[in-house]
């Protein structure tokens, strides 16, 4: 039986966001002008935004037992995101990121993976994975986790569609080490660099086509403030971004795939699942953080997509 429309696997981070004067390379300097601490992680962040939407969710991870995998669970009790599926281990730290945001919302991370490199898989997790319409999976740094989430992928019952949204790190390892994951997936949804990365393709047209060949249902590419193109092979088309002031970029991708999954667990046509998508992304960017500035049901009324 479906109890969820929604569950999340991946890594569990607290943010530890820096606003500085610009971001500094190698060598350089910058200076700080404002920190703030929030709870974050790709795949908890898009959870977090179906919840704010009124979709029950919930999550597989794994968190240390301290300061930071305490405030994370919080939050999502805060948030509605069911958390049967995270386990806390005495042993080791909960995940950290540390996050540089220059003047005009451009970032730097440092990620310091801590428990989420060493996620396994157990029935339980398959159980919980099973009654669910979506699974969406993001990526870890370790490669344990990333192997547990192959294994849950191929023992997945097919009723479960799959939905994956690569990020750099799975972006770089390639077709053929994700191909177990493509091959199962419903919904993939990278940003135009990490499709580049992934396919070898300069061409996003052309990229997004090699993961419908891949056997991948629906491509949707985040274009940054150009919007998304989004094709399933019979139809494609790009829209455009709503404009807005950015202040901070970090999660705008976490936001888009909230509100396309939005989309198409209500049965939305894609050209809607793109525009929710769009939407939900500017409203993140508002606000400092990954989560901070993700709408609800109301402003999702009040814009006329829902």
């Amino acid at each position: 039986m479906t109890e969820f429309d929604a569950i999340g696997f991946g890594a569990l981070n607290m943010d530890k966001l820096f606003r500085v004067n610009r971001i500094a390379g190698a060598e350089e300097e910058s200076f700080i002008t404002g920190f703030e601490e929030t709870c974050g992680g790709s795949a908890a962040n898009t959870m977090v935004g179906l919840a704010r939407l009124g979709c029950r969710v919930g999550f597989i991870g794994k968190l240390g037992d301290d300061r930071e995998g305490r405030l994370l669970l919080e939050d999502f009790h805060r948030e509605n995101v069911d958390t049967a599926g995270i386990r806390t281990v005495k042993q080791g730290r909960s995940g950290i990121v540390m996050g540089f945001v220059g003047e005009k919302g451009e970032r730097a991370l440092y990620i310091d993976a801590g428990a989420n490199d060493e996620v396994t898989l157990n029935k339980a997790d398959l159980a919980y994975a099973s009654k669910t319409k979506f699974l969406h999976l993001t990526s870890f740094v370790g490669a344990e986790s990333f192997e547990s989430q192959k294994r849950l992928v191929e023992e997945l019952h097919s009723s479960v569609n799959v939905g994956l949204d690569p990020g750099m790190l799975y972006a770089r390892r390639g077709l053929a080490a994700l191909n177990s994951i493509i091959e199962r997936t419903f919904v993939l949804m990278p940003n135009v660099g990490e499709l580049e990365l992934l396919t070898g393709m300069t061409n996003y047209r052309a990229g997004a086509k090699t993961l419908l060949d891949r056997g991948v249902e629906i491509v949707a590419v985040k274009l940054g403030a150009k919007g998304c193109y989004v094709t399933d092979g019979k139809e494609d088309f790009l829209t455009e971004a709503f404009k807005v002031k950015v202040v901070d970029t970090t999660g705008a991708g976490d936001a888009f795939n909230a509100g396309f999954l939005y989309g198409l667990i209500h049965s939305k046509s894609l050209m809607d699942c793109a525009k929710l998508g769009n939407f939900v992304a500017s409203r993140c960017v508002m606000k400092m953080g990954a989560r901070t500035g993700l709408p609800g049901i109301i402003h999702l009324q009040k814009a006329g997509l829902c």
